[in-house]
């Protein structure tokens, strides 16, 4: 408890998975913000547009405190990272620079047009500004991913003389092949949160018989976009992160399996508790030979085993990468049965009135927010011990003249801080989805309770 680096890991983790609840709403909000827009046009019903700017405030107010809470990360690596800054700074500086100066600045000016700007400018303007708003979002999302994956699988760099790296090849670090492939996942996986987020208020005001007119726009478009992206989710872009995984962190692999000992034709575990006194997994239910398949194309191939790596390289808490992987890909699977259910209702007829499906998707939309933490751990735990794969140690990489007392109290007050700021959050989002999307409560509008069509 008195060593600094877990004090340092822990603020740094409380404080980007909290940040991440925000933004990976509003960059799957964006799409379906687009996708609203363009029924608006096509339709001419104000329904529609009532639709989008609801969902326009929603995401507005996401963003505020998105960015609110992601300032703090940046000075992180200053201030309880000197080390890692140091060493990669010249590398990673390049994308973080990139996505304020480029993403972040194009998102903040598009959203004011979008929420005050709407009488002054044409329909097909208005859409332009919400495409602008989409493409900064993720273009901002794939800076982040960019800078994330060179710590996972680094290239396009040098060392220099002082034992610093430097940015050898800027095109090699920026088109990074697991860059492509965890940008493709986690952006696909911000859609299925969107999704579930939009479905569940539709089905809130579906369930009060209440905004009808737009619950049924937001079911439609929410059910059928979370069943493509959850779907996406695990195939094609999940199996390749997997194959990457295996190629490049196959120490992270086997222990995101919970898999000891090497063979061929490994099967996938379903449900099972490491054991990491005996080194293996108690009461496993497994899937045969589905592990080699999915890792390397082939059903007989070898898969090593976390008993052939040095245990100073084996990621530091094995049981939590393990169910994070597990969580996720259990709810992943849960997502995709959920939302095509949701699409076959939607597709009959029944959905706006079908109250047992509407009570689940209602009450489901935490799970993607839980699915994508769980994502996120288990990425970042199986990069363990690295820092900068097979670079820097984590060990190595934290700010040596910050004290554990000193990162505790910082947490503390992150804690507090973001506490207040949770409960603002809920308390304007409640606020938002009370007064509903009929009309923007502004005035700038024309109001129209949708309750039909």
């Amino acid at each position: 408890m008195s060593d600094p680096l877990l004090w340092h890991r822990l603020q740094f983790a409380f404080t980007i998975v909290y940040h991440y609840i925000f933004p990976q709403l509003t960059m799957g909000l964006a799409l379906l913000i687009v996708v609203i827009k363009i029924g608006a046009l096509r339709t001419g019903r104000p329904e529609w547009d009532e639709t989008a700017r609801f969902w326009i405030r929603i995401f507005a107010v996401n963003f505020v405190v998105g960015v609110v809470t992601g300032i703090p990360m940046e000075f992180q690596f200053g201030t309880n990272w000197a080390r890692f800054s140091k060493f990669a700074g010249s590398v990673i500086g390049q994308t973080l620079a990139m996505e304020g100066l480029f993403a972040f600045f194009l998102e903040s000016a598009v959203i004011g047009t979008l929420v005050f700007g709407e009488r002054r400018l044409s329909r097909r303007a208005h859409l332009m500004a919400a495409v602008a708003l989409f493409a900064g979002t993720w273009l901002s999302g794939y800076f982040i991913v960019c800078t994330n994956a060179f710590m996972q699988h680094p290239v396009g760099h040098g060392l220099a003389a002082d034992g610093t790296l430097y940015l050898a090849d800027f095109w090699t670090f920026l088109l990074n092949p697991w860059a492509i492939a965890q940008y493709a996942h986690t952006m696909i996986a911000s859609v299925v949160t969107a999704s579930f987020v939009v479905a569940a208020v539709g089905a809130y005001y579906a369930l009060l018989i209440a905004h009808l007119g737009h619950a049924r726009i937001m079911l439609r478009v929410a059910t059928i976009a979370g069943l493509v992206s959850s779907v996406l989710v695990a195939f094609p872009t999940g199996d390749r992160q997997a194959k990457l995984v295996a190629e490049h962190q196959p120490i992270a692999l086997a222990a995101m399996e919970g898999h000891f000992e090497t063979g061929a034709g490994v099967g996938i575990v379903l449900i099972g508790q490491p054991n990491m006194r005996e080194r293996r997994l108690d009461n496993p239910i497994v899937v045969p030979r589905l592990l080699s398949f999915l890792a390397y194309g082939t059903w007989h191939a070898d898969v090593k085993g976390l008993n052939d790596f040095p245990h100073s390289d084996w990621p530091d808490n094995i049981e939590l990468l393990y169910y994070s992987f597990h969580i996720m890909a259990g709810l992943g699977t849960l997502f995709i049965l959920t939302m095509g259910v949701a699409v076959l209702l939607e597709w009959r007829g029944r959905l706006l009135t079908h109250r047992a499906w509407l009570w689940v998707l209602m009450l489901a939309f935490p799970f993607p927010y839980i699915a994508t933490t769980a994502g996120w751990m288990t990425a970042e735990l199986g990069r363990q011990p690295w820092l900068i794969y097979g670079l820097m140690r984590t060990a190595h990489g934290s700010s040596a003249n910050v004290e554990s007392g000193t990162a505790l109290f910082t947490l503390i007050g992150f804690t507090g801080i973001y506490f207040v700021l949770g409960v603002l959050f809920l308390f304007v989002i409640g606020r938002e989805i009370a007064h509903g999307p009929a009309g923007d409560g502004s005035g700038l509008a024309p109001h129209s309770e949708g309750a039909h069509g």
